[in-house]
């Protein structure tokens, strides 16, 4: 009959979470996992496989929780521009939110990262890569439906918008206030499309 685990695997991956969030993936290490989820290494390892399908698995629950805001508002608004501004304004909110580490583990998760760590890196790419197809495809309904003008280029304003969420996550972690990110968002959201 099999043991049953010592631990909370829910509470073990949100601390794993906000450890990698605060220091990223090359630089969070295993004895410092262990310590903040309250585990030995052979019940981390039990219980998650190695550290990449831990970061994979902590990557993964980030996207469904504290990165969810993103699929929300495109879901829920009626156009992708009404879409896309409340998703940088929920950006400055949950960026500088003290009650987690600044900024978004899916974009500063993996910096400075080795060649070791080439796998953590390209899991992140492909999270973000699904993100900006995301904000293509919202725009690119909005060009479809005559809500947007017809040379409107989806890919490159879904770039643009992406470019400007990852910024936001950087300023977020050099101590950017809320404040001064939704003003960011207020200039980005000029460069939105006008006209028929």
């Amino acid at each position: 009959m099999a043991r049953q685990r010592a631990f909370d695997r829910d509470a073990a991956l949100e601390s794993a979470i906000h450890a990698f969030w605060r220091r990223g993936y090359e630089a969070t290490s295993v004895a410092e996992l262990t310590q903040v989820m309250g585990i030995r290494p052979p019940s981390l390892y039990a219980a998650f496989g190695d550290k990449l399908r831990l970061f994979e698995e902590a990557v993964t629950r980030y996207g469904a929780t504290y990165g969810s805001f993103t699929d929300r508002a495109l879901a829920e608004e009626p156009t992708a521009r009404a879409a896309i501004e409340r998703v940088l304004r929920e950006t400055a909110a949950e960026f500088t939110d003290p009650g987690h580490p600044p900024g978004c583990l899916v974009v500063s998760g993996a910096e400075n990262c080795g060649p070791e760590s080439e796998e953590a890196e390209e899991l992140l790419r492909s999270f973000r890569a699904k993100s900006r197809a995301r904000l293509s495809a919202r725009i690119e309904a909005d060009v479809q439906a005559g809500r947007l003008p017809a040379g409107t280029d989806p890919v490159s304003l879904s770039d643009f918008y992406a470019t400007v969420i990852q910024g936001m996550s950087q300023q977020s972690r050099d101590g950017a206030s809320r404040e001064s990110l939704e003003r960011v968002a207020d200039l980005a959201m000029n460069a939105w499309p006008t006209g028929p």
